[in-house]
């Protein structure tokens, strides 16, 4: 089991290697989303609230995550599907799209705070904990809207269904994220967000087991 996971993990990562225009266009999404926003702020001197540095930040990685997560199962083909059906585990398929994914989201989100941090200034404190937080962000947002891309493949209008069920998914999810993340920029104690974490922690959990638990009825459907 431990060999067809990381078999299924190397699939895909060869498949984005054959078609590299994917990332690099989701690079070029939040580097252009980050450019916008320098431009439409006039940031000359880098001067900006830190809740809209925030927010801002946050929001970008959001659409990005949806961009980036979509395809997930939308870009499997029936045929390639039914192949799977036969010879793979349905458990280890959902499972290793979830990793494959937060792995991803992790390189778009570190690269899009790196670029944001060049543009806009950095006006976090407590950068650690604010790193951390964006781990936390990313595993939830690739562990929530690869599930659901598993629901969208199933219909025809895919990216409006993503978007129907995703956003009530994400946004306590978002709402969390973005507070961890402003008592880390004010630089509080670490013990004020702790109940946050371990909110943001479970809902994690919750989602892999459930994610987990239902694929294997959505594969047979």
């Amino acid at each position: 089991m431990l060999a067809q996971f990381l078999q299924l993990i190397r699939k895909e990562f060869l498949l984005e290697w054959r078609q590299k225009y994917a990332l690099n266009s989701l690079l070029l999404y939040v580097s252009s989303a980050i450019l916008i926003v320098y431009l439409s702020f006039n940031l000359e001197t880098q001067k900006i609230e830190p809740i809209t540095w925030n927010t801002l930040f946050w929001l970008i990685l959001l659409f990005s995550s949806f961009n980036a997560i979509a395809k997930g199962f939308m870009q499997e083909k029936v045929g390639r599907m039914f192949y799977y059906y036969v010879v793979v585990n349905p458990y280890l398929l959902i499972l290793a799209k979830i990793a494959y994914n937060v792995l991803l989201m992790l390189l778009i989100s570190l690269v899009g705070l790196g670029g944001y941090i060049l543009f806009m200034g950095n006006p976090v404190q407590d950068l650690p904990f604010f790193l951390l937080n964006l781990v936390l962000g990313a595993l939830g947002f690739a562990s929530t809207l690869t599930m659901i891309s598993a629901i969208a493949s199933k219909a025809n209008n895919n990216a409006v269904l993503m978007a129907i069920l995703g956003f009530p998914v994400i946004l306590p999810m978002l709402l969390l994220l973005i507070k961890v993340s402003k008592n880390a920029m004010d630089g509080l104690a670490r013990s004020n967000s702790t109940e946050e974490i371990l909110v943001l922690l479970c809902i994690n959990a919750i989602v892999i087991s459930v994610s987990y638990l239902l694929f294997g009825f959505l594969w047979r459907s």
